[in-house]
């Protein structure tokens, strides 16, 4: 489940993650119940490539029973085969991280069934004025797809429901809803898609500071989390918001990431 956020300003890029994952456990009854943990780490800083920064969402682990691994474990392999490498543009690099995961997911042998592991890569091109922002989808769509290409905006993915409510005014699903209820055409469909783009918020994207990209991906981030814990179904959105920026002149730079601690020694 989870939420990742790629926020492609006209200042730089913002990336944003949740800490929860979510598993399924089966009791010995055979029923089914979800677990959850909340310091997972889904945001990733490749070591030698400061210019670029991915989020990931979706699944959570390749593998099964005692040889799962998280995306954030598989870190040093990774920085292994970028170390030395002449700087990447964003897309080669979502190319290369792609191929990277598909390799270790065909290894694995996952389910035909298992959710997909996604991945969304933002940074510069050396020389560029503006960021770009990639997806990658494992193991369906491994080749970088880029997101908002000649515009800024949000790109967002995992337990979507409450962002999309908030920024376009409804969820998705209302559409194949009015389809099956209604008997719309494809065309009618498509024209209820186009009328519905009045709720959309009028957030001036081409215009948004930095920080006002930061404090909006948090915001939803945060509003998604805090919902959930009212809501009856799976909560997986939580934990610890990790956030980091993108810029020209400063590449990646960490504005809030949860460290690893131990409890705290209270003395009298």
């Amino acid at each position: 489940m989870s939420l990742g956020i790629a926020f492609k300003g006209p200042e730089g890029v913002v990336l944003a993650a949740d800490s929860r994952v979510t598993l399924t456990g089966t009791l010995p009854d055979g029923t089914k119940v979800p677990s959850s943990f909340d310091n997972a780490t889904k945001l990733l800083e490749i070591r030698g490539h400061g210019y670029v920064g991915v989020v990931t969402f979706g699944q959570g682990a390749i593998g099964t029973g005692q040889g799962q691994r998280t995306a954030h474990s598989y870190l040093p392999e990774l920085e292994q085969r970028l170390a030395g490498r002449a700087r990447l543009s964003i897309e080669e690099f979502a190319r290369e991280v792609g191929d990277f995961f598909l390799a270790q997911w065909i290894a694995a042998s996952m389910p035909a069934d298992a959710d997909p592991m996604c991945f969304l890569f933002g940074g510069y091109d050396a020389g560029e004025t503006y960021g770009r922002v990639y997806q990658v989808v494992v193991p369906a769509a491994p080749i970088p797809s880029e997101q908002n290409p000649n515009e800024f905006g949000l790109t967002f993915g995992g337990q979507t429901e409450v962002t999309n409510r908030l920024l376009a005014g409804y969820d998705p699903q209302a559409l194949e809803i009015a389809r099956t209820t209604l008997g719309l055409s494809d065309g009618q469909v498509q024209g209820l898609a186009q009328a519905l783009r009045a709720l959309q918020l009028s957030i001036p994207m081409p215009f948004l500071p930095l920080q006002d990209c930061v404090d909006l991906a948090i915001f939803i981030i945060q509003t998604t989390a805090t919902l959930q814990t009212w809501i009856v179904g799976v909560r997986g959105v939580g934990g610890a918001i990790d956030v980091a920026t993108i810029t020209r002149t400063e590449g990646f730079r960490a504005l809030q990431r949860k460290q690893v601690s131990g409890s705290k020694i209270h003395q009298r």
